[in-house]
């Protein structure tokens, strides 16, 4: 069994941040990505809210400047699953892949993934029409029309990106009021081709080989309609990946339950970004949260006298 003095499990803007702290304080560690390094921000057509680009960048180019910092240091990168954790006094016991590697201390940033609506006809008609996300699939949908359902950023960015592509958008929320920020609103609001439906939620994904329509419910009225499209984009939030966690870590619906140190319920267990439960899931968050969970893990790792 391979042992470390740390292990970040996940490679997005949490886990990469981790990494980098404990490697810069000369911990021993290793870093656990079973895709490429950049978790959700590799999803993400464009962000305008990273402090010191002004202008903007795409999601895959501050990923992969976050993992260019990496390689000046000697990170030993495990690209596999989790698959289990099992909790020990001193060592914790990580079953990755076909092999167990040990870690005193834990990082867990292993992200989020996207929430399904759980309606007929979604799971059936996924990659046939039904997407989660609009950079991966957008180009699929060039000069056709599509639906984006959700209210919050994530829904309101991607809508804005697909209205680059097809040739209209409707934007579906359950509710009157959008969670996104005013800067997204006014520019969905104000776009030609986005059209804003209000109030209403998808009842089903209609289609035979590809998806054809959406059966649509207003919530304040009752009256049911059919919307005819092409495509469909699902937005509606997040559920923390954390099925390999032992069940000795708490938490919440909402993802693991940490103090302000990322430290969880299990000593020299930590965890930072998407899989922890809190409001707000940006990247500048992620990153100071894995700073903070390297800086108390460090600590943490001093104590046993490491």
């Amino acid at each position: 069994m391979r042992e470390y003095d740390a292990v970040v499990i996940g490679g997005g803007p949490a886990g990469m941040t981790a990494a980098l702290y404990l490697l810069r304080a000369g911990v021993r560690t290793a870093m656990i990505e079973k895709l490429s390094p950049g978790g959700q921000v590799l999803l993400t057509s464009e962000i305008e809210n990273y402090p010191g680009f002004p202008e903007g960048l795409q999601g895959w180019e501050l990923s992969d400047k976050f993992s260019a910092h990496l390689d000046n240091y000697e990170l030993d990168r495990i690209n596999d699953e989790v698959r289990s954790i099992t909790v020990g006094k001193t060592i914790h016991e990580i079953a990755v892949g076909d092999e167990v590697v040990g870690a005193k201390v834990i990082v867990l940033a292993s992200g989020a993934r996207y929430r399904k609506l759980g309606v007929p006809g979604e799971d059936r008609l996924l990659g046939r029409g039904v997407s989660y996300c609009a950079l991966c699939d957008g180009n699929f949908f060039r000069d056709r029309e599509v639906a984006v359902v959700g209210g919050g950023n994530s829904a309101l960015e991607e809508a804005l990106y697909l209205a680059r592509l097809c040739s209209k958008v409707h934007l579906i929320h359950r509710r009157d009021e959008f969670r996104g920020l005013f800067c997204y609103q006014d520019k969905c609001f104000k776009h030609d081709k986005i059209n804003v439906i209000r109030s209403t939620v998808v009842e089903e994904i209609v289609g035979g080989d590809d998806l054809e329509a959406l059966a649509l419910k207003n919530v304040k009225t009752g009256e049911k309609s059919r919307l005819e499209l092409d495509g469909c984009f699902i937005f509606v939030g997040f559920e923390p990946i954390m099925d390999f966690v032992p069940e000795d870590v708490k938490r919440d619906p909402n993802g693991i339950l940490t103090d302000q140190e990322m430290r969880t319920s299990v000593p020299g267990i930590f965890a930072a970004g998407d899989i922890r439960s809190k409001m707000c899931r940006q990247v500048a968050t992620a990153v100071g949260d894995g700073a903070t969970a390297a800086t108390a893990a460090f600590s943490y790792l001093e104590q046993m006298g490491y």
